[in-house]
């Protein structure tokens, strides 16, 4: 079982950053990756960003072809989170933020963060 707490979104201007933070209840390096998808409305999920945190290729990221050289993702071994930096803020990056860990044991989701990015 994985617990995943999101934090970090909120209301900021176009070309703003903002850092969310996702916290696991368990031991990152037990988890094999993590990921942040987000969902705006009327539209499908997509991945933001993903990286391994346990197994092979430990640190390993990727990303949406739209964030890419904006967002980063990084980890933190000793307070158990990932971070996702994200900077030259667009209005179409508003949406719900949500961080997943993969497991051999199954997959567990945050509830999700509000990022609305304004003109």
């Amino acid at each position: 079982q994985v617990q995943l707490m999101e934090s970090g979104g909120g209301l900021v201007q176009a070309g703003g950053s903002l850092r969310l933070a996702c916290a696991s209840s368990r031991n990152i390096f037990t988890i094999l990756t993590m990921t942040w998808y987000r969902q705006a409305p009327g539209n499908e999920r997509e991945l933001v960003a993903r990286i391994r945190t346990g197994g092979t290729g430990i640190g390993n990221t990727n990303y949406a072809d739209s964030v890419k050289g904006r967002f980063t993702i990084s980890r933190d071994i000793g307070r158990d989170t990932v971070y996702l930096q994200m900077n030259s803020l667009k209005p179409e990056d508003t949406a719900v933020y949500s961080c997943a860990a993969e497991t051999y044991g199954g997959n567990y989701w945050g509830q999700g963060t509000q990022v609305t990015v304004s003109s």
